[in-house]
């Protein structure tokens, strides 16, 4: 007998009522919006998708030329595919290639790198290395190319033809082509140094194009020379220096990375731990030297306390005499007749250094009453010179002013002595006439003690009478 339920039947779709004219013209209306604005994010999505590509590829260098170079390095040890290189600060270029060396090699490392434009241009075959230094305290390493020093670039960006001589003089003497002749540049010329020096380069490379270049040319017998335009740039590369022939070669497809020399050195966690071995070696060795003098040290200790025992027995009896509180230094030191000598000279010498102190102190007196007697000098002769000052000046001024007037009146001396005659002879008339002679007369001596007898007396016109005659 069955016994399982009756099947369910299944459900019915019911038809979807067709939409009225208007609500489909208004599902028209919004549909179109939704794929106008899907159509514009999709727009703005690829625009930003293709400016970030492109803001990628002018950082790393996607839309420039690149110069491929390689270098051999002993380890790969914080290097890895993708590091940027720097030169002079700037990050020109990456990593591209990490590998190893056969086991025979010198080198143990590939590594190959790129350097983009403009930067290859200062990489030149003399002087350019590759500089791997630490980074970090983790071991981190990086790359840094460095400037060249002769002005050889690794490879060559411009527009290289060949000439014949006669059409390269053509170029040296075209007026048109004067003011660029320095960037025309020949490829080989003889150095006129390598004649005399066998130690000099016998080729110089990238001259200029100029007659002495072309005559030295002629005198070689190059029947062409191959001349570098720098005035014409072109895209890529024209040419790349062969470290075997000295020279360079066109750039081809095929052409290889150009070596660049390396300037390696150590991770700084491989220098640390080699440090850390050199001073635990170190001082191993020290510390082994030092408990070893040690040792000998405190034997030597040992012998020197047992041989000093005596020693310190007898400076403790020396030391228990000085503790006497009466001089008993002096009286172990000094003899009793000895010690009365020294205490009579301390005595005699207390007493001298008495007297010489009050001498010092009389003597200081009369220093400083002599220094106040002086110091009241100077100030009297100072003040008398001060007083001496205005009749000086006066007197000056009269012997000043008697100069002028003799010098302004020659005759003035000769007048003042005829006045002074004059005048002399007149004085001598007045003590001769009888009416002032008695004014002029001159007193008699005093009477002295003998018997001379009186003198006469006469009268004036008697005497005037008798010294006329006279």
């Amino acid at each position: 007998m069955n016994c399982s339920p009756p099947a369910t039947p299944a459900p019915r779709l019911l038809p979807v009522p067709d939409l009225t004219p208007q609500l489909r013209t208004r599902l028209d209306r919004v549909e179109r919006a939704v794929g106008v604005f899907v159509l514009l994010a999709t727009v703005l999505l690829l625009g930003g998708f293709g400016w970030y590509l492109y803001q990628t590829g002018q950082r790393k260098g996607w839309f420039v030329t690149k110069a491929r170079y390689y270098t051999l390095l002993y380890s790969a040890t914080g290097l890895k595919v993708g590091d940027p290189v720097t030169l002079m600060g700037f990050n020109v270029g990456e990593i591209t290639r990490i590998t190893g060396q056969p086991p025979d090699d010198l080198y143990n490392v590939y590594v190959e790198f790129t350097v983009r434009a403009p930067y290859f241009g200062y990489l030149w075959t003399g002087g350019s290395k590759v500089r791997v230094s630490p980074a970090d305290f983790l071991g981190k390493r990086t790359i840094e190319v460095t400037k060249g020093t002769n002005y050889l670039p690794t490879h060559l960006w411009w527009s290289i033809r060949s000439y014949t001589l006669r059409e390269a003089e053509a170029f040296a003497t075209n007026p048109t082509l004067v003011a660029r002749r320095e960037k025309l540049l020949v490829e080989h010329v003889r150095d006129p140094a390598s004649l005399t020096n066998p130690a000099a380069p016998r080729w110089l490379t990238l001259r200029p194009l100029d007659p002495d270049v072309l005559a030295a040319l002629a005198a070689e017998g190059w029947p062409q020379i191959r001349v570098a335009d720098r005035s014409q740039p072109v895209e890529g590369f024209t040419a790349i220096w062969d470290l075997q022939k000295n020279e360079y070669v066109p750039y081809t497809a095929q052409t290889g990375p150009f070596w660049l020399p390396p300037d390696e050195a150590p991770a700084l966690t491989d220098r640390l731990t080699g440090i850390i071995q050199e001073a635990e070696l170190a001082f191993t060795n020290q510390i082994a030297v030092t408990l070893t003098n040690l040792v000998n040290l405190t034997s030597n200790a040992n012998a020197a306390l047992a041989q000093a025992t005596p020693l310190l027995s007898n400076l403790a009896v020396v030391s228990g005499n000085l503790r006497d509180p009466e001089g008993s230094l002096g009286r172990w030191a000094l003899p009793p007749n000895l010690y009365a000598q020294v205490l009579a000279a301390s005595t005699n010498a207390n007493r001298l250094l008495g007297d010489a102190s009050v001498a010092l102190t009389n003597t200081s007196s009369v220093l400083t009453n002599a220094g106040a007697v002086l110091t009241l000098a100077h100030t009297n002769l100072a003040e008398l010179v001060a007083a001496l000052q205005p009749p000086l000046q006066q007197l000056t001024a009269i012997i000043s002013n008697l100069n002028t007037q003799v010098t302004a009146n020659t005759n003035f001396v000769t007048t003042l002595n005829q006045l002074l005659a004059n005048t002399d002879d007149m004085v001598q008339g007045l003590k001769r006439h009888w009416l002032l002679r008695g004014t002029f007369k001159q007193k008699p001596p005093p009477p002295s003690a003998t018997n001379t007898p009186p003198r006469r007396v006469t009268s004036p016109k008697g005497a005037q009478l008798f010294d006329s005659k006279n």
